[in-house]
C-alpha cells in the first residue's frame, strides 16, 4: 500500500522536476504556499497524513499530468521504501 510518505516524497520529487520549491508549486497550482510545508505532513498527534486528493488534482492539472504518471511516481517511491 502507499504509503503518506511515499505520496509526500513524490510531491518533492515532482517539485524537483519542476526545478522548483514545493511551496512555489503550490503556489503555481493555485494553492497557499504552506500547503505542502513538512509541518503540516503531520496532524497534531504526529500521526502521518495525507495530502487531500484535491489539492493532489490541482497540482496534477497545473503540471497536465495524469492520475496514473502520479501513480507510478508514488509506487516508485514505495518500493525504494521496501
Amino acid at each position: 500500500m502507499i504509503s503518506q510518505v511515499d505520496v509526500w516524497n513524490a510531491i518533492d520529487e515532482l517539485a524537483a522536476n519542476q526545478k522548483t520549491s514545493p511551496s512555489r508549486m503550490a503556489i503555481n497550482s493555485g494553492l497557499d504556499a504552506t500547503i505542502f510545508n513538512k509541518s503540516k505532513r503531520n496532524d497534531k498527534y504526529g500521526k502521518p497524513r495525507y495530502p487531500s486528493f484535491r489539492t493532489v488534482l490541482k497540482v496534477l492539472e497545473a503540471l497536465k499530468m495524469t492520475m496514473t504518471e502520479f501513480g507510478k511516481i508514488c509506487d516508485k517511491h514505495h518500493n525504494k521504501s521496501k
